[in-house]
Formats: structure tokens, sequence, C-alpha cells
């Protein structure tokens, strides 16, 4: 699990038909201190997370294949929740 950043949309013509439905998102994975650290990686959005709102992501591919109900998907990445707010002196 990483915490990330929502940097934008992907929009596609074409797709793998299991991602049909599905919001895809480039979530930049950050730091405690919010800055940009690795690269960024598309993920699978079931949550409406907004435009650079703090998220967590999941590499399990095995539960992103599950949500979108086929083995064979590509998707690896995921949202699997939302960041309110951080608890002061809690690191994230």
């Amino acid at each position: 699990m990483l915490l990330a950043r929502v940097e934008g949309n992907v929009v596609a013509t074409r797709k793998h038909p299991s991602f049909q439905g599905w919001r895809l998102v480039i979530c930049q994975p950050i730091n405690q201190a919010g800055d940009a650290e690795g690269a960024p990686q598309v993920a699978i959005d079931a949550h409406g997370a907004g435009m650079h709102q703090r998220v967590v992501i999941s590499s399990d591919g095995l539960a992103a294949r599950k949500a979108v109900g086929d083995e064979k998907s590509p998707a690896r990445w995921m949202i699997i929740g939302i960041v309110d707010e951080k608890e002061p002196g809690v690191p994230v």
C-alpha cells in the first residue's frame, strides 16, 4: 500500500473490456510531507476520489482483478481509501 495523490483522469478510446464502467485515475505516490516519490501509477477508482486528493492505493493485483470481475484483467493498482485528514503526530 502507498500514500498517493490523484493527479489526473485516464481517457482512452480503447481499453480492456474489464475496465468498462470503471474510472481510472493517475496516482502519484507521495511521502509523509506530500512530495512526489516514485513513478505515477494508473489505479481503478471505485471511491470517487477528487483531483489532488490524498488516497491509499494497493498493488494487490488479485484484489483489483476480483473487483473488476475478470481474472485475466491487466488491473493491478486500486484505490482502497481516501485520506480525510491526518492526525497530528501520527505518521501516514
